[in-house]
């Protein structure tokens, strides 16, 4: 599956699928993974329908499939780069800088508009 493609709706089901073939694959029951996890069953069987959960079950399930050291993947380091870090004097970012607008055209005879 290409990620950057698909919809939020096939990416949810793809990984929902994936986490109930591991349960399947480690001959773990629903009963005995909600357990684990500390969710409901319910919520595996949502998940083995592919349908939504929430973020907060979904972690409680990789942990409980010891697949927590894989959630490091899902996301990019945002470490700052260093040419950013001399720019803010070492300080690390704290909020995102707004748009610019781009500047408009200058024309001859615009000297004394104002602009």
């Amino acid at each position: 599956m290409d990620f950057s493609t698909a919809s939020s709706q096939a990416i949810i089901e793809a990984l929902c699928q994936r986490l109930d073939e591991i349960r399947l694959s480690r001959n773990i029951s629903q009963a005995e993974l909600a357990a684990e996890a500390g969710v409901s069953r319910s919520t595996l069987t949502r998940l083995a329908d592919g349908k939504p959960i929430s973020l907060d079950s979904f972690l409680r399930i990789m942990q409980a499939l010891n697949l927590a050291d894989h959630l490091a993947a899902l996301l990019p380091d945002p470490a700052v780069r260093p040419v950013e870090r001399v720019r803010l004097d070492g300080a690390e970012r704290r909020r995102a800088s707004g748009k610019r607008a781009a500047p408009t055209e200058w024309k001859w005879g615009d000297e004394g508009s104002g602009q």
